[in-house]
């Protein structure tokens, strides 16, 4: 039994241990924030992506459907805007004047071969057939327990009666 008992504290300071730390929401810089108002105007959040790998977040207005960033106009069609949190927002890389696209990208990933849709299809596959699923037996119980007070009712009811 003592055994039991230590065996269970291990297990107790592990899983204390290994608890995941809740992760930051990422949020926009306030200034970089697009309101709905200056929206309809055209302004555009922009994600700058520098050769190095870092970011700048940059408003700036469409004009033309192109977009100036250090003295060099940029495309942004509506087709390759993106909205997060319903703030619109260009991915930008400087090494190129055409932004990022999801319909783009899509189509290059699935050409490459290296979609993941395919994967997550297989993955939840494999999930539902490895855990498995447990039949409810909650409304069974319900149904048996209500029956049988049902019947203990009408025998009271018939023996007192007769």
């Amino acid at each position: 039994m003592a055994e039991l008992k230590d065996e269970l504290k291990e297990i107790k300071e592990l899983l204390v241990e290994t608890k995941v730390k809740k992760e930051k929401k990422f949020r926009l810089p306030f200034t970089k924030k697009v309101s709905p108002r200056s929206g309809r105007k055209g302004y555009i959040t922009i994600l700058k992506i520098n050769e190095n790998g870092f970011i700048d977040i940059k408003k700036e207005k469409i004009e033309d459907q192109t977009v100036m960033i250090d003295g060099i106009p940029r495309l942004a069609p509506p087709n390759v805007v993106l909205h997060w949190k319903k703030n619109p927002i260009l991915i930008l890389p400087s090494w190129s004047v055409k932004p990022f696209s999801p319909a783009d990208n899509y189509e290059d990933s699935e050409k490459e071969k290296m979609n993941t849709k395919g994967y997550k299809i297989l993955l939840d596959k494999m999930k539902k057939e490895t855990v498995g699923t447990k039949p409810q037996m909650g409304n069974m119980i319900k149904w048996i327990i209500g029956i049988g007070l049902l019947g203990i009712i009408v025998y009271a009811f018939v023996t007192s009666g007769g």
